[in-house]
């Protein structure tokens, strides 16, 4: 995807031009200037439709969204991150995030971004005349996007609006009402699977990462599960449970620039190096890459609030050894703690290291006890010193948002409700198992599938999410402040702040529009 998206960001800017028209009552300057981009000299070739999807893409790099500040409104709000300090960036995660703060707008107003973009794309490429697969394709990506966008709306703030065409098509945009939740879902639903039939199974070299029909479904069963549509979801994942994905050989590879879009990838979003500062994501000679690094390093190595990982998930990994009674190799990739202990993994001798393959006591102390983050630093494959070694956007590493051994345990849950602990749920979650040497389960419970989630995909953007569904977010977070206690503990919490206050320059700007339950 980036071979297109650099190459060609710098004309993306100018699709912002198209939402406005220019006029003067003097008819002297009321002249065509043939170097302005308008909807009527825009929407009209094959180049244009390209143009237009891929600025669709674009507010994913922003440093609103995924380059950074979308990790305060997902990991940051689980029970696996206890954030430093009380800035507005970890108030969401102890349950005190406000109207007014310019984190939890930025997210919003990425989202809504992508959406926007996606709009434009829906609205006008089916009048363009092109090749019939390529505009099926783009169409493809761009009810992708929006249905994306939306699912991650609907779950940081349940009560958004619900906008499926243009604004410039809305008699009164100011008035539009916030949306039933479950019409937001319906949407999704069908936008899903109209990208699952639109989309190519695949896309040449110089296009990887764009969406694919896998990345659609993948995404499908996903909102099933979410709405507890058992059946529904597991018939989704198995039809990518059809080999066109496999699990990585070696699991840290998931986490490296070097291993990017590799065979158990469905979705990642693109990130790149390439020397540049600044925030935003359309401009020209903006940094795309990932600057959510400096809020998951260890101390010392981060000039941001930071955060230490809670006990209890480095017990979970101690709860149990390898075949070879060896510590989960998940760990040493998703930790850095103070361990002298190593697992054969692979050919190498995992152990706890951090940036410059620091031991703790080399880079903290011989008798600290904090856990920190390992998981996408990368330092052992770029051979990277600090979190911003190469500057604020130093590291390339992409997002992974949607990997095969999501979809196997998502399957594992889905037929376990279902069917109980049957052999299709053992086989896919022991799958997981056994790529980190794991012994496999001969019966499982919920608790089983829920502990191998942590293992597997802590620091992923998915386990508040995995709460919030379960509906365990009081119990597992509001009712033990321990977990917050580097910020301002859970008193902050009432009934309805499971979800983010919505805006206040979007409750001032519509009378129709309704704060959340809670603030």
């Amino acid at each position: 995807m980036y071979t297109i998206k650099i190459s060609k960001r710098v004309l993306i800017v100018f699709i912002g031009m198209l939402f406005y028209t220019i006029s003067c009552s003097d008819d002297i300057l009321d002249q065509t200037n043939p170097n302005v981009i308008t909807p009527n000299s825009f929407w009209n070739t094959e180049e244009d439709a390209e143009k237009g999807i891929i600025g669709a893409y674009s507010p994913f790099t922003n440093i609103w969204y995924y380059t950074r500040f979308e990790i305060f409104t997902s990991d940051y709000r689980d029970d696996v991150v206890n954030g430093f300090n009380t800035s507005e960036r970890t108030a969401v995660g102890y349950f005190s995030g406000t109207s007014e703060s310019n984190a939890t707008f930025w997210v919003w107003s990425a989202m809504y971004q992508c959406v926007t973009r996606a709009n434009e794309v829906l609205f006008n490429v089916p009048n363009i005349e092109m090749d019939a697969d390529y505009k099926d394709n783009i169409l493809g990506e761009a009810y992708f996007i929006r249905a994306f966008n939306y699912f991650n709306l609907v779950n940081n703030w349940l009560n958004v609006p619900l906008i499926t065409t243009p604004i410039s098509e809305i008699e009164q945009p100011n008035l539009i009402e916030q949306a039933d939740p479950a019409e937001v879902w319906a949407l999704i639903e069908s936008d899903l699977k109209n990208a699952q039939a639109l989309l190519p199974d695949s896309w040449s070299a110089d296009d990887v990462g764009r969406v694919t029909s896998g990345a659609a479904t993948g995404m499908l069963g996903k909102v099933f599960l979410y709405q507890e549509k058992y059946a529904e979801a597991k018939a989704e994942f198995e039809k990518v449970m059809d080999g066109r994905y496999q699990l990585a050989e070696d699991y840290t590879h998931n986490f490296t620039e070097a291993y990017e879009n590799n065979v158990e990838s469905l979705f990642e979003i693109q990130l790149i190096s390439d020397g540049n500062s600044g925030w935003g994501a359309d401009a020209p000679g903006v940094g795309k890459g990932a600057a959510f690094q400096p809020d998951l390093a260890p101390k010392g190595f981060t000039n941001q609030d930071g955060m230490r990982i809670n006990e209890w998930v480095l017990d979970l990994y101690n709860d149990e050894t390898t075949v070879n009674g060896e510590m989960d190799p998940r760990a040493f990739a998703t930790l850095f703690f103070n361990s002298n202990d190593s697992t054969e993994y692979r050919g190498r001798y995992l152990k706890s290291r951090t940036y410059g393959n620091k031991t703790y006591a080399e880079a903290l102390s011989e008798d600290g006890t904090d856990i920190f983050a390992n998981k996408y630093l990368d330092w052992e494959y770029n051979g990277f010193t600090e979190s911003q070694q190469l500057g604020w956007y130093g590291s390339g590493n992409n997002v992974r948002i949607l990997r095969y051994a999501d979809i196997l345990l998502m399957f594992a849950e889905a037929e376990f409700m279902l069917n109980g602990s049957s052999q299709a749920a053992l086989d896919a979650i022991n799958q997981v198992r056994e790529r980190a040497d794991m012994p496999p389960h001969a019966s499982i419970t919920m608790q089983d599938i829920e502990d191998e989630r942590v293992k597997e995909l802590s620091l992923e953007r998915t386990r508040y999410f995995d709460l919030l569904r379960w509906d365990r977010v009081v119990e597992r977070i509001v009712n033990n402040p321990e977990l917050k206690s580097e910020s301002a503990g859970t008193s902050a919490y009432k009934a309805g702040r499971e979800y983010i206050a919505i805006p206040q320059n979007e409750i001032d700007g519509n009378p129709n529009f309704k704060q959340n339950p809670g603030y």
